[in-house]
């Protein structure tokens, strides 16, 4: 893989795993659970997606285990999220959730499709790693919270939205657009797509 793309996906890549930890976090606060408990969907919510992503991929090692420093600063967050949520109320907390959870889904989509596409698998091979990624670690937090995966039980477009980001960023590579305007636009795409269907209530088909 060329150098700026490493650079760039590891760049998406560390962006996804604090918003994804912060929407873990902000979860947690909600559920009132303790430090262990806000540690463990935190972890769960950011790491989930890209850990299937590596194992589907054969990737090793795991791509927190070789980062071990955002680990450390997840750790460092749950400790002190109780602090600096507990003035929260729960309508910013729910909104704070959704954006988080937006620009994870964005960021954490376009870098599995990225990896999968420079590892030489077929465009809709790819595509679905992308969602994969994105919408796995919210899986895990729902579950851990005691939720129906919003994935599930949300009509309100979701891993749509993923889905059609990916099919954006593969458009815009196959017409010679630079690798990063083609990340940060597919991520942008899914992330203005994901609030502006959920503000105006845009549902699928049931």
């Amino acid at each position: 893989m060329h150098l700026r793309i490493s650079e760039l996906l590891s760049a998406m890549e560390t962006l996804a795993i604090f918003a994804y930890a912060i929407s873990g976090l902000i979860e947690a606060r909600r559920r009132n659970l303790d430090v262990v408990g806000a540690f463990i969907v935190a972890f769960l919510t950011a790491f989930g997606g890209g850990t299937l992503r590596d194992l589907l991929l054969e990737r090793r090692p795991f791509y927190w285990v070789e980062h071990q420093n955002y680990v450390l600063i997840l750790f460092a967050m749950s400790l002190a999220a109780p602090f600096l949520l507990k003035s929260t109320t729960r309508v910013v907390s729910s909104r704070a959730l959704l954006v988080a959870d937006a620009v994870g889904l964005g960021l954490f989509s376009i870098s599995g499709t990225s990896m999968a596409i420079a590892m030489g698998l077929p465009m809709f091979t790819s595509v679905m790693m992308g969602v994969i990624t994105g919408v796995f670690g919210g899986v895990l937090r729902d579950v851990l919270c005691n939720e129906v995966p919003l994935v599930l039980r949300d009509s309100r477009p979701y891993a749509t939205c993923a889905f059609l980001g990916c099919w954006v960023y593969i458009a815009l590579q196959r017409n010679g657009i630079e690798p990063d305007i083609s990340a940060a636009s597919a991520t942008g795409f899914i992330l203005v797509a994901r609030l502006l269907t959920y503000r105006f209530r845009v549902r699928l088909p049931r």
